[in-house]
């Protein structure tokens, strides 16, 4: 692909940029702990992903709420006795979600080069802590609740194009969810590549499966910014 092309990169943040699925994990665990419930990181990641798709599907509501029903969700699904007043452990443990390790560099190096923008299906309160993780080095920020939808809906792109400001064909998006960005940005006409963070493990973790044919996949962030920049 030449990348000289292009003007804006826009990524999707949870799964690409941040680990998500380990924070997922590792707080679901924890709050399962005490009733001696175990169930493995593939189990709660698509059940995880069920849910969220389904939730994101129906009429808008914060990502607060969403975060919220996954945890009830979560709950009834491996029969776990928590109560309303503590299905908040996925809401309360976001802020604490690392990037991957190559994120930083890699988006310190591609902003030297590109305009930088992120589509993120959560709330602007919410991706702030995240933010300030990844260093602060986005352009535009465009959330869900600024939109009143979630990906995979074309509103969120369109609302992100008009944000920008920029021809769709000097804009590229990276992301990791087939369903999430792929597929919705191929049916835009947008050119994207895929940072494939799930390359060789067993299953689709948090995000539902889709069919989707990206311009260019990577195994990472550090992989994709050196091929962007040699061009």
């Amino acid at each position: 692909m030449d990348y000289s092309r292009f003007r804006v990169l826009t990524f999707d943040c949870y799964g690409t940029l941040i680990d998500w699925e380990s924070g997922i994990v590792h707080v679901v665990r924890q709050a399962f702990e005490p009733f001696r419930v175990e169930p493995s990181a593939n189990e709660i990641l698509e059940a995880y992903a069920e849910a969220e798709a389904a939730i994101e599907a129906g009429p808008y509501q914060k990502y607060r709420s969403v975060l919220a029903q996954c945890a009830a969700s979560l709950c009834r699904r491996f029969d776990v006795p928590l109560h309303d007043e503590e299905l908040d452990f996925l809401v309360d443990s976001l802020q604490h979600w690392e990037p991957f390790p190559d994120t930083v560099p890699a988006l310190n190096l591609l902003r030297k080069h590109f305009k930088l923008a992120v589509i993120s299906n959560i709330d602007r309160d919410l991706f702030e802590a995240s933010n300030r993780k990844l260093g602060e080095p986005f352009s535009w920020i465009i959330t869900a609740d600024e939109v009143g939808s979630y990906k995979p809906s074309h509103r969120n792109f369109d609302y992100a194009l008009a944000r920008i400001g920029h021809p769709r064909d000097q804009v590229l998006h990276v992301a990791q969810s087939l369903y999430h960005d792929h597929v919705p940005a191929r049916e835009l006409g947008i050119a994207s590549v895929w940072i494939n963070r799930r390359l060789g493990q067993p299953g689709h973790g948090a995000t539902p499966p889709a069919e989707a044919q990206p311009a260019a996949v990577f195994a990472d962030l550090r992989s994709f910014a050196d091929a962007a920049i040699r061009n």
